[in-house]
């Protein structure tokens, strides 16, 4: 049973038993009936397929606009949308829909409505842009800091309003450590929904942007309940910046106070709100101030974000240079899986990711580009992907349409939206896999956010916000950071854990560490210098009854708490103590955890990645190849499978794989190009094995091709014979500016030697950006991902006279020079308007024309 399945077997039999108990045999059938029509509702959507936020401009929406646009979703692949109503386009201020007003629900029902008939979920974010506020948002409950006046502690408004607010959403920002905020917010929604039976599937909590924000009118109250001392006797500790020993202690004390506060009045309320109205949850929590482990799991689908374009040394891949690494970072699984181990800790099936945000500058973008950032998220635990992002776009507007400020553009204006079905099959392909088994990690790994808090070099009155752009200071610097690379590199599978998860933890009757269904085999503890009391004494009796534990180095010297530390200190060292004697502590954990059996994964130092699953007793694999330093080879499994089965999600095919027993352990024979990925898992049957061929001559098919010019922007008729393959660029002015889709052909002879080969592969080499491939007439594939390689059905080819088309289509980058110098018009948006990679105003026009075609080599082998 699903999570939406359960949800929803729950709320048939309260509405049931409401309805039996309250209502008159007339409104219980009425009643009866609109539940089961929503119930059936909830069960036709698709959450193995990729769903996409879905911007709002303004809300300037129509009935007629929005049935379009959901109609192209469902027939591109998608399985859901997002609703996020931000700011609006010039010229539309009278289509402007209030949000939440009647015309907004009367387009949410609309919505709800033709997304049932075309198989779509609806999720929506509380609010408009980010943070959460708007108009009802008053002083009272908008985001505060505090001030220092004399020997006072002065609360004031920190001013923040919503970002990229729409129309009706505009206000202030909302305060995350009151507990009346949540409260009265949400009730703005409780009067909108309360005239509508139509409900999205979810709300949604975007990433923490409260700048500024680190007090609230009831702190001091809530600072003196749990910390057991009031913080205002401590003034001149709290703002000394020498971090001596007291002021370090206090400043912890003040960060726990804060990460408690959002996590109870913001996150736990907000969540309890929605389930109460038969929400889901998707939350973002980083950039909290908080330990984001305990935020993400109070939520039904945690979200992580992938934001940036990565650095793959895959062949080919295309790469935007300009994309300021320092200024945001690039992708990283060490970030991505705080929102999925929190979800494996918490028994919460689904893991989702905002996907793809400034993967590259906009109109830049290529499928090849996107698949490799998805297949890392999927190794690092997600397995419910939302595209970032399409803009709803008036049916009257033509290209480019309207557009987020923010690239990737997934809509039917992208220059791969014709080969958006083969990407959405892809995701769904792997996600029915990923969503219906379980993560299989063995190790847990503390994440020892005290030592973050005592050691913040921030200035004073900033609390320590985990950022996920900005992930050096908190993460790849920090001793944990560099373990758990070292622990991932060496093929180790694990999952974080913070104090208040490990003090939930059991040990099971097989030495086996549990939690909410998951099993563990062991804790590592890096290096830190501080352990607040309760985990210490957590981790002292799981030690007592036999959970193995290793420390890194050495134990943590110091106690967290201010409150009669002089006095706690002999109680800690004494606990120390007896911990020290059930516990291991080495310098080199590796070597400890794989002494105890842990599963080691070796062959990632191959340059593979990869996420280990359980569908019932049956172990699964999901391999992926982001490197350029593994092409094929034996690898030895932790896990062996019974009569192993290599399935491509890009293909959808099964083969079976070569394999042999060593020293216990299954070896396969593993082919996977750069970027190819693939599930390695046990067949119900045998398959006779792919055979392992070496060294097959290639036949070269470089030289010698017709190139004309099909359909596109500007339309042109051209067409030209060439010698070596090259880039459409430069044949002629017009071609610098075209976008669309070109044909490349040639005839070819087989040579003897490969008719007598079983199996026959057409290697494209580069590709600018897709290509759909025809041999002797006959469509035999899009290669739209790298590597550019489609297999060649049997039988097609014919000893000579072989007539092989390439229709190769391109980014619209080189007509966007074009469009902006001649229509600049279209960026016509409010707020922010249009901005390019660097957050400076955007302009193609200057822009050098992009490579574009088929450039090679093309080869049969």
């Amino acid at each position: 049973m699903t999570e939406q399945d359960s949800f929803w077997t729950n709320f048939t039999l309260n509405l049931i038993f409401l309805l039996l108990t309250s209502f008159s045999m007339r409104n219980l059938l009425f009643l009866s009936l609109l539940f089961f029509s929503v119930q059936a509702r909830s069960q036709q959507f698709n959450i193995a397929k990729p769903w996409t936020y879905w911007w709002w401009m303004g809300s300037a929406v129509s009935e007629k606009g929005i049935t379009r646009q959901l109609e192209q979703f469902a027939k591109a692949g998608i399985g859901g949308v997002h609703i996020i109503p931000i700011y609006g386009v010039k010229g539309y201020e009278k289509q402007f829909t209030p949000f939440l007003g009647k015309q907004w629900i009367h387009y949410f029902e609309h919505t709800t409505k033709e997304a049932r008939r075309l198989g779509l979920g609806v999720d929506m974010t509380t609010g408009t842009g980010w943070p959460f506020g708007g108009a009802n948002v008053s002083g009272d409950i908008a985001a505060k800091k505090w001030k220092l006046t004399g020997n006072k502690m002065e609360t004031v408004l920190t001013g923040q309003a919503v970002k990229r607010a729409a129309p009706g959403g505009e206000g202030l920002s909302l305060d995350p450590f009151s507990s009346k905020a949540i409260p009265k917010y949400v009730g703005r929604f409780d009067t909108a929904f309360s005239t509508t039976t139509a409900r999205p599937r979810a709300m949604y909590s975007d990433s923490y942007e409260v700048y500024g924000a680190n007090w609230t009118d009831e702190f001091p109250a809530e600072f003196k309940k749990r910390r057991g001392y009031d913080l205002t006797d401590f003034l001149k500790e709290f703002t000394d910046s020498t971090q001596n020993e007291r002021s370090r202690l206090i400043k912890m004390d003040y960060h726990q106070t804060i990460a408690d506060l959002v996590l109870e009045n913001f996150a736990e309320k907000w969540v309890n709100w929605s389930k109460k109205n038969h929400f889901i949850t998707r939350y973002q929590a980083h950039g909290s101030p908080g330990n984001l482990l305990d935020l993400y799991s109070v939520a039904d689908v945690p979200e992580t974000e992938s934001f940036g374009s990565s650095r793959f040394k895959i062949p080919f891949l295309r790469i935007d240079e300009d994309y300021e690494i320092e200024r945001f970072g690039i992708p990283n699984p060490l970030a991505m899986k705080f929102a999925s181990s929190a979800a494996n800790l918490s028994g919460k099936n689904l893991v989702s990711s905002e996907t793809c945000t400034w993967l590259a500058n906009h109109f830049k973008v290529s499928l090849s580009q996107v698949k490799p950032q998805i297949d890392e998220l999927f190794t690092a635990g997600i397995n419910h992907v939302f595209f970032h992002g399409i803009t709803y776009t008036a049916p009257e507007e033509t290209f480019p349409g309207w557009l987020f400020y923010a690239s990737t553009n997934f809509g039917p204006y992208s220059h791969f939206w014709k080969q958006m079905p083969e990407l959405t099959r892809y995701i769904k392909n792997c996600q029915e896999i990923l969503q219906s088994s379980k993560t299989d990690n063995d190790l847990l790994v503390y994440f020892p956010i005290n030592d973050l808090w005592a050691t913040s070099t921030k200035p004073l009155g900033s609390v320590y916000q985990l950022d996920i752009h900005s992930i050096n200071g908190w993460i790849l610097q920090q001793n944990f950071g560099k373990t758990c690379g070292s622990l991932l590199r060496k093929g180790f599978s694990l999952d974080y854990i913070s104090d208040l998860q490990i003090e939930h933890l059991r040990l099971g009757k097989k030495g086996t560490l549990e939690t909410k269904g998951q099993m563990y085999k062991a804790i590592l503890i890096p290096k830190c210098t501080f352990l607040p009391q309760k985990t210490l004494e957590s981790l002292l009796k799981l030690s007592k009854e036999g959970a193995k534990i290793v420390f890194e180095g050495a134990l943590p010297e110091k106690f967290t708490g201010f409150d009669s530390f002089e006095s706690r200190k002999n109680l800690f060292a004494e606990e120390i103590t007896q911990l020290a004697s059930n516990v291991t502590v080495s310098n080199n954990p590796l070597e400890i955890l794989s002494s105890w059996g842990l599963s080691q994964e070796v062959w990632v130092e191959k340059g593979l990645k990869f996420i280990r699953k359980k569908k019932g007793t049956q172990t699964v694999y999901f391999i992926t190849n982001l490197s350029n330093e593994f092409n094929e080879g034996w690898i030895d499994l932790s896990f062996s499978p019974e009569n192993p089965e290599k399935y491509s999600p890009l293909t959808q095919k099964s083969e079976g794989l070569p394999s042999q027993k060593s020293n216990g352990k299954t070896r396969i024979y593993l082919k996977l190009l750069p970027g190819e990925s693939c599930f390695i898992r046990s067949s119900s049957h045998k398959r006779p094995p792919e055979t392992i061929i070496a060294g097959t001559t290639a036949l070269d098919l470089s030289n010698d091709w017709n190139v004309t010019f099909l359909e596109g922007m500007p339309s042109i008729k051209y067409s030209k014979n060439i010698h070596d393959l090259s880039s459409w660029v430069g044949f002629a002015d017009s071609t610098d500016y075209f976008w669309g889709t070109v044909r490349y052909a040639k005839t070819f002879n087989l040579p003897e030697k490969l008719q007598k080969v079983s199996k026959l592969t057409l290697d494209l080499g580069n590709v600018k950006e897709s290509a759909l491939v025809k041999i002797n007439g006959k469509v035999i594939g899009t290669a739209w991902c790298l590597p550019f390689q489609l297999e060649i059905p049997l039988n097609l080819l014919k000893p000579s006279n072989n007539l092989l088309e390439v229709e190769v289509s391109n980014l619209s980058a080189n007509h966007m020079r074009l469009v902006d110098k001649v229509a600049p018009q279209w960026k016509k948006f409010y707020d922010i308007n249009i901005v390019d990679i660097k957050y400076k105003p955007f302009d193609a026009s200057k822009w050098q024309p992009m490579p574009s075609g088929l450039l090679g080599p093309v080869t049969i082998k």
